[in-house]
């Protein structure tokens, strides 16, 4: 990855016309994954060689100018489009029922497997591709906290996404537990100092995210692991804003059970399952919540009581989405293409460019960066602040530039290293800066 220019660019008026955009289309020039975009639905044809068809009589979408949302939806990739058709024509119109026997009750464990490989660092064995982040967490949760009944609270931060706080209060509720609150900085996030000072002998389950939904804090995964289990207590990570974006170790890191999404930067469509960590020390010992036909020893013996199968198998509930579950598969096999270090390293320096342009273009206007400026502990997204970012918001999504809005004043800039293009981060900025500026002068 080629480092920006030392001399610096920005150093005008930040005319996007000028120094500004020379300096995108250099890093572009430059980048070792820029031939990614061109497998995306929808890119900016000026950032790639050419608008690449979609198979069918399929229309091709209008590019938007800029995509910074990539962090909540990640566009889908023409391959999809291909494997989506295929599947409908072929496997479940072709097959019909018998892609159950043939292939369909494996593939939450098959897509599992290469997910684990290629961005979580686990064995197989240990994830499967299962219902929605919400379920799971509750599931894996639920299990956690009852495979130790002795013990009574569970440790989750302030700042962590909603979902993850509304499921843990209804799971301390119904078990008759106490919530150990940590006091999250929404600018940063969760450090191993607190966690350690918040965990004793009465914590069964500490529940974090591995990249804060807000800031794109990333924690010190392997250290607050570390300082959990010398508590007697049980680890389990969120991972939606990491997988697909930052190197994740879960074997290494010695973690008991992760969640995360897959239709972030994992590219696997509006709604598409999540899936579950499960460490193999782990799988015999948990009772899973949420007992179903699924995840029984055997599936089609319709027996009388609910004996679960052994391992992973025994953590899945009702009937697997499959066609939600296709779309991922295209991502996962670019990421193993390229690596996810090289996705990394392009995803830090989006960001580092994105925050300098900040620096420049919006610091003026009153905007502050409200997430780590050291790149080492930021994720794959940047947040910058301003009163009128709400309205921002609204008005740039007219202009086709589309970023997302969290609160308190919050402009989140989302970047996803295979699809997303320095030029396409100046763009997008440009606009923020031309909206803003526009607001604060009516």
């Amino acid at each position: 990855m080629t480092d920006t220019p030392t001399d610096d660019p920005f150093a005008d008026d930040g005319a996007l016309d000028g120094d500004a955009m020379a300096a995108a289309r250099g890093l572009d020039a430059a980048d070792p994954l820029a031939h990614y975009r061109e497998r995306f639905v929808g890119v900016t044809p000026s950032t790639a060689a050419a608008t690449p068809p979609v198979p069918g009589d399929l229309a091709v979408p209008e590019p938007v100018r800029a995509y910074f949302d990539g962090n909540s939806l990640g566009r889908p990739t023409i391959a999809s489009v291909e494997r989506l058709q295929r599947f409908v024509i072929d496997a479940w119109g072709g097959r019909l029922i018998r892609g159950w026997d043939e292939e369909w009750m494996e593939l939450p464990f098959r897509i599992g497997d290469d997910l684990a490989a290629t961005t979580l660092g686990a064995a197989a064995g240990q994830v499967f591709i299962g219902d929605s982040t919400t379920v799971l967490l509750y599931k894996l949760a639920r299990a956690a906290v009852d495979s130790l009944p002795q013990r009574s609270e569970i440790v989750l931060d302030t700042d962590n996404f909603p979902t993850d706080r509304y499921v843990l209060d209804g799971i301390a509720r119904e078990r008759g537990l106490h919530l150990v609150w940590i006091e999250a900085d929404t600018e940063a996030g969760v450090t191993p100092e607190q966690v350690a000072a918040a965990v004793g002998p009465r914590t069964a389950l500490v529940v974090l995210s591995h990249v804060a939904y807000r800031s794109g804090f990333l924690a010190d995964a392997r250290a607050i692991t570390r300082i959990v289990h010398d508590a007697g207590a049980l680890v389990l990570w969120d991972l939606c804003h990491s997988a697909g974006s930052v190197p994740v170790e879960l074997d290494a890191w010695g973690v008991d059970l992760a969640v995360g999404c897959t239709y972030k930067y994992l590219n696997g469509g509006p709604g598409s399952p999540a899936f579950g960590y499960v460490n193999a020390r782990l799988q015999s010992r948990l009772v899973q919540p949420i007992q179903g036909w699924m995840g029984v020893r055997d599936v089609f013996l319709m027996g009388p009581e609910y004996q679960p199968a052994d391992g992973l198998r025994r953590f899945l509930s009702g009937t697997p989405p499959i066609v939600g579950m296709l779309a991922l598969q295209d991502t996962v096999a670019m990421i193993r293409e390229c690596g996810i270090q090289a996705i990394r390293d392009k995803s830090v320096a989006l960001t580092e460019f994105a925050v300098r342009l900040a620096e420049t273009w919006l610091a003026p206007l009153g905007v502050a960066l409200a997430s780590p400026r050291d790149p080492e502990r930021r994720g794959g997204h940047i947040t910058l602040n301003h009163p009128a970012m709400r309205e921002v918001t609204a008005r740039l999504w007219e202009r086709d530039v589309i970023p997302d809005y969290r609160d308190p004043g919050g402009l989140r800039i989302g970047l996803s290293p295979l699809s997303t293009s320095f030029e396409e981060v100046a763009v997008g900025l440009a606009a923020v800066r031309d909206v803003l500026g526009e607001l604060i002068h009516e």
